[in-house]
């Protein structure tokens, strides 16, 4: 599925689904050039791999994309500087693995026994940030300069794409999307609605309702596909289908442990037993409300150097020293150089959405020069 999201007028995604060939494309470019560039990138898919080695043949294709991208920017004045991020998967059926190539910041994820997995790095300023330890993970992930990527199909006449070799379990639930949903939604977010959906398209529908919920500043485009055993498939269940039946069978074996645990006490341990779980149940949603507060809620401050920062979180601490928030992003304007107004904006600590937070200290560096 692909939506244009909430903020843009124009959807430059595409994308290309034909088993076992599965691929994501990303455009950028002026007027319509950026749609351009991620249509020809996929249609250069559209007759599948060339024979042979399954990675030398997605090299191939993406080489080949790259090429017919710059010939025609080159060849038409208003499609000058299109390109396009491809994350590409190709299933090899015989070796039990997918195969991926990839250039740009789409990415590719693989969720395996409730642990979603990143497969690719992406190509970005920031990543190569992160990378040489100038930032940390956590300021990767909200740092407002995170679109600028390093590489992409076009705007050279060759490019090097990462090519791997997965191996692949039935079971296996692969993703590959758009930067549209991952400066929307973290990891452990992403995981979480696809656990819980019901089905691929169920989890596929939730992955970009939740990316416009929180903003939808950018195009998304969502592909998900599962590996299964031909002679086993897998079956179709009414709830969640994400999760694996191992981890299904133990949550029923300690549910009926409890049922029987229960049934062996008297009135009064049950009344007492009542109680306490009632209050159990309080104390539970209230930590639950401030857990997912902490997780949803971002706002803006100033850190121990008297920069201005973003957090992620209430701007509050429970007993004991517990921080229901963490730090971000930092950048290098100092929270006094700011007018009173904006001053105000930062030391306020108002909680705003992720997207709304990240446009808001944006604006603060891009007025003061940063």
């Amino acid at each position: 599925m692909t939506d244009t999201g909430r903020q843009r007028q124009a959807n430059e995604d595409s994308l290309f689904v034909k088993e076992p060939l599965f691929v994501v494309a990303d455009g950028m470019g002026g007027a319509q050039a950026g749609e351009v560039a991620s249509m020809t990138a996929v249609q250069v898919f559209e007759n599948g791999l060339l024979p042979g080695d399954p990675q030398q043949s997605l090299e191939t294709s993406i080489a080949l994309a790259n090429r017919t991208i710059h010939d025609r920017a080159h060849e038409d004045a208003a499609l000058a500087g299109m390109g396009t991020t491809i994350t590409a998967a190709s299933v090899d059926g015989e070796r039990d693995a997918v195969v991926i190539g990839h250039v740009g910041d789409s990415r590719a994820y693989r969720l395996r026994d409730g642990i979603l997995q990143r497969l690719t790095r992406d190509h970005s300023l920031v990543e190569e940030m992160r990378r040489r330890g100038q930032i940390t993970e956590q300021q990767a992930e909200d740092h407002p300069q995170r679109s600028i990527i390093t590489r992409a199909l076009g705007p050279e006449p060759e490019v090097l794409a990462d090519i791997q070799f997965v191996p692949s379990e039935p079971g296996d639930l692969f993703l590959l999307c758009s930067d549209g949903l991952t400066t929307m939604l973290d990891d452990e977010r992403i995981r979480d609605l696809m656990i819980g959906s019901s089905s691929l398209d169920a989890a596929t529908r939730a992955l970009i309702d939740e990316a416009n919920r929180a903003g939808g500043r950018d195009n998304i485009t969502v592909i998900l596909f599962q590996v299964e055993d031909p002679a086993r498939p897998i079956p179709d269940r009414d709830g969640p289908t994400l999760i694996t039946p191992a981890s299904g069978h133990r949550r029923a074996k300690r549910a009926a442990a409890s049922a029987d645990g229960r049934a062996g006490g008297g009135p009064r341990t049950g009344a007492i037993l009542a109680r306490a779980a009632i209050a159990l149940a309080v104390v539970t949603v209230i930590a639950g409300g401030l857990f997912y507060a902490s997780r949803q809620a971002f706002f803006l401050g100033t850190d121990d150097a008297g920069r201005v920062a973003l957090y992620r979180g209430v701007p509050y601490e429970l007993p004991f020293g517990v921080s229901l928030y963490q730090e971000r992003y930092s950048t290098a304007i100092q929270t006094n150089d700011l007018s009173p107004a904006r001053q105000d904006s930062v030391t306020g600590h108002s909680l705003r959405s992720r997207s709304d937070a990240t446009s808001l200290i944006e604006d603060i560096e891009s007025r003061e020069g940063i």
